[in-house]
């Protein structure tokens, strides 16, 4: 079980930082910055720190799923937490979110594709607006899914059989997703946020890569765990013959990364 919380806690990162490259992600990037709080007659330190607090408690929402899952399960079958059975449905989720990132396969799971509604900066107080869309954005699933590994969040959560560890990794995804607000602190002037949008941009493929590498890992080293060589050997061979796939077939991405929106 230790195995499966630390994967569940990596893709608890990877997904955050896929999920900074929504529409919405760096939306906020560009309408929280320190110039844009300073016109408001606001401090760009508290507003980002009421974004980062809405989005942990959105996270916990989020873990909270995870645990009403883990608490359910418990309550059926204590003994099967912790056991092979429980791995190898670990590394088959693994390999469905998998199938859904990689590019040039049909499957894909829903995208949810919502922003937050920027109005509210200019009918609401600070703390409501950064608060509240810290809180969609750490929920995950309130805004664009940018990644299929944001569905594992409260999947892992359920599946450690512990509603704190579940709870613990909502709150870590909602952390990391409303940190993302800090990436603009540096943003004094309109210059340097196209600059900062322009980084993003460079870096966003190498988010996808590194996502779908993670999933295809962790599906490997939790079938391993579940049954040994032969089950990470499966495993791998699952996850090279979606990839190959993914190579001979294209479809348009729904994932196309967003022009920068400069608010």
């Amino acid at each position: 079980m230790t195995l499966l919380v630390v994967v569940a806690a990596v893709l608890v990162v990877a997904a955050a930082v896929r999920g900074v490259f929504s529409p919405c992600g760096l939306s906020m990037i560009s309408a929280i910055t320190p110039f844009s709080e300073r016109a408001r007659g606001n401090a760009y330190g508290w507003t980002a720190a009421w974004f980062v607090a809405g989005a942990v408690g959105g996270g916990l929402l989020l873990g909270g799923l995870g645990g009403a899952g883990a608490l359910l399960g418990r309550l059926v079958d204590d003994e099967t937490f912790g056991g092979p059975p429980v791995l190898a449905l670990a590394s088959v989720c693994a390999l469905v979110a998998l199938a859904a990132d990689l590019p040039g396969l049909a499957f894909r799971l829903p995208l949810h594709p919502r922003q937050v509604n920027e109005r509210w900066m200019a009918g609401y107080r600070r703390w409501v607006y950064a608060a509240g869309f810290g809180a969609q954005i750490g929920t995950g699933f309130a805004t664009y899914i940018m990644t299929a590994a944001t569905y594992l969040v409260p999947v892992y959560g359920a599946l450690t059989g512990s509603v704190p560890t579940a709870l613990a990794l909502g709150a870590g995804f909602g952390a990391a997703r409303g940190a993302a607000v800090l990436l603009s602190c540096r943003a004094t002037d309109p210059h340097r946020l196209r600059r900062l949008h322009a980084a993003l941009a460079v870096a966003a493929p190498w988010t996808v890569r590194a996502t779908v590498v993670l999933l295809a890992l962790a599906a490997v080293l939790l079938a391993g765990a579940a049954a040994g060589v032969a089950g990470a050997a499966v495993a791998a061979l699952i996850a090279a013959v979606l990839a190959a796939a993914s190579m001979t077939r294209r479809r348009p991405s729904d994932r196309t990364e967003p022009e920068p929106a400069l608010v």
